[in-house]
């Protein structure tokens, strides 16, 4: 079914729940600001024959056979997937490609020490890191298994999607919505080289090949505007809105995450996900804490201190985290990384684009 044929839920007002409450910046009266470009609504699964196929597609094989994306970036600027092996890397100003197992250019001695984890996902550039940015990095956060249980071990999960014919993993999280059907994750997740992908559902609570509160099948995936467009990493966000499972939203059945825009920056965060690439297997939740930083080489992304390698992209970042009730403030998700610095992780600013996203997603139909 065309997305134009498709009812829409009319906004409503979310009130504060457990999980957190939309939080957006104030409304100016008197003069509007320019208005934000519409985000990109591509038709998923939309229909219920569809909706089966895509949910018999996931054999348990399969998930277990998925491979998180490995990114690279092109001297157009744009993400493409490499292919076996490293890679290439195109550093910016450059004549051309090399190896991304090439010398890498070193680190500061100040910044944090390189740890073992994958470069993936990885993103252009080798350029080295400027010193004085060394002293805004937060200490060095491996990633741990989350055990803790509370709210995220629902919320966040799995997303699995196949990408030109491979069976591919990234990240999501299930946020508070006017429809109780949305995930939000990254650009990349939904969306690379020119083709949306296909067969995407998500898994909340994913754990060792278990699927505790079942598979969520997209009827609809959406991305803003300039990923769309020309892939700009500054814009890596997306959407999923899911298909009741059983008679029953996604949110009645997990909760949801509240979800904020136009924060101010440099705040304390904890980012979730679940990395496949080595050294982990993207068979647990894993999450990595500390004070976000900006990025001073070519984003205008936010960074974290955190080894997640590749198939975390998507997971959430949150402020005012609270690791009894695993309850937080969605406010990014894991992006990219430098492939010469694999202990750092970048997430996408949410302002008007990610909350145009957002607000598209909550108020489509998920039946």
């Amino acid at each position: 079914m065309h997305r134009t044929a498709r009812r829409l839920i009319p906004v409503l007002a979310l009130s504060p729940v457990a999980a957190g409450i939309v939080l957006t910046a104030p409304a100016a009266d008197a003069a509007r600001p320019p208005a934000t470009p519409r985000p990109i609504v591509h038709d998923a699964a939309d229909t219920t024959p569809e909706q089966r196929v895509v949910k018999k597609f996931w054999t348990p094989a399969k998930m277990a056979a998925a491979k998180p994306l490995d990114l690279v970036r092109t001297r157009g600027g744009r993400t493409t997937v490499a292919p076996s092996g490293a890679g290439m890397i195109i550093t910016p100003g450059s004549a051309g490609p090399r190896r991304a197992d090439a010398e890498p250019s070193p680190a500061p001695s100040t910044a944090p020490p390189p740890v073992t984890a994958s470069p993936t996902p990885s993103a252009s550039a080798s350029p080295s890191p400027s010193p004085t940015a060394a002293s805004v990095v937060s200490a060095r956060s491996p990633g741990a298994s989350w055990t803790a249980g509370g709210a995220i071990a629902k919320t966040e999960g799995r997303v699995f999607f196949t990408y030109q014919g491979r069976s591919a993993s990234c990240s999501g999280t299930a946020v508070t919505s006017a429809n109780k059907s949305v995930v939000i994750t990254a650009g990349h997740c939904v969306k690379l080289g020119g083709a949306f992908h296909t067969n995407w559902v998500f898994v909340p609570g994913y754990n060792a090949g278990a699927r505790p509160y079942g598979t969520w099948v997209a009827t609809n995936l959406l991305t803003t505007p300039q990923w769309n467009a020309s892939e700009d990493m500054n814009y890596d966000m997306a959407a999923a809105v899911v298909a009741p499972l059983n008679g029953e939203s996604l949110t009645d059945v997990v909760g949801g995450q509240g979800v904020a825009f136009n924060q101010a920056r440099g705040r304390q965060m904890y980012a979730f996900g679940y990395p496949a690439a080595s050294p982990y297997d993207g068979s647990r939740l894993v999450y990595c804490s500390g004070r976000v930083f900006e990025d001073y080489l070519i984003s205008t992304d936010q960074g974290l201190t955190c080894d997640m390698t590749g198939g975390s992209s998507g997971g959430g970042w949150f402020l005012s985290f609270n690791e009894r009730t695993g309850t937080g403030t969605l406010n990014s998700v894991n992006s990219f990384k430098y492939n010469f610095a694999p202990y750092w992780m970048f997430g996408p600013y949410f302002g008007p684009e990610a909350q145009a996203v957002y607000t598209a997603a909550q108020n489509a139909d998920a039946t």
